[in-house]
């Protein structure tokens, strides 16, 4: 089983993330959960969500409190919550940033981990011409985790984004561009 932790900030999306990926987990027949912490949320306050994705049912309904990956969906966020907290050495964090390797470092206290970072916030006002962090961090913690291959997430998403968007469907190739963008864009620091 794949456990994963999501730290964003309310209204960048770092829920529907975890949810989308569930649902493309779902489509390769495994077995998920995706499910958001909530509290006294609001707009811009730090939010969590949480995915596990397996081969075998899964029994455990809590928090992840010793995820094998994290998502820093908000960099911003690595000043005021422990995101590293019980994250395995041997699974990774994936950051949303443009800042450099050292200074991504000295905020991550003492993990040891390998740390990924991605600029989604250049590749969605590239591709989406606005802010929207979740789509690019969905296809970086799928190039990072392996939970399903990248054309599979690829398919899987052009098939949600054309029902989610469909009286939208001008967003849909910006949405598609921003996961392409990511897969690539992704690197290890």
């Amino acid at each position: 089983m794949i456990e994963i932790r999501w730290h964003g900030r309310g209204g960048q999306g770092a829920k529907t993330a975890s949810l989308l990926l569930a649902d493309a987990a779902f489509n390769t027949g495994r077995y998920i959960q995706g499910f958001p912490e909530y509290g006294p949320e609001r707009m811009g306050a730090p939010i969590t969500a949480y995915n596990r994705i397996s081969d075998e049912p899964i029994t455990i309904h809590s928090n992840i409190y010793e995820p094998d990956y994290v998502v820093v969906v908000d960099d911003t966020l690595l000043d005021c919550v422990d995101v590293t907290a019980g994250l395995k050495e041997k699974g990774a964090i994936v950051i949303n940033t443009s800042k450099d390797a050292n200074e991504i470092r000295s905020k991550l206290k003492e993990y040891k981990g390998e740390v990924y970072v991605v600029d989604a916030r250049k590749i969605s006002l590239e591709t989406l011409g606005k802010y929207f962090p979740n789509t690019p961090m969905l296809a970086a913690i799928v190039k990072i985790s392996k939970v399903m291959k990248d054309e599979e997430l690829l398919s899987d998403m052009e098939g949600s984004f054309k029902h989610k968007f469909a009286k939208k469907p001008e967003v849909i190739e910006g949405n598609m561009n921003a996961l392409k963008m990511a897969l690539n864009e992704v690197k290890k620091i």
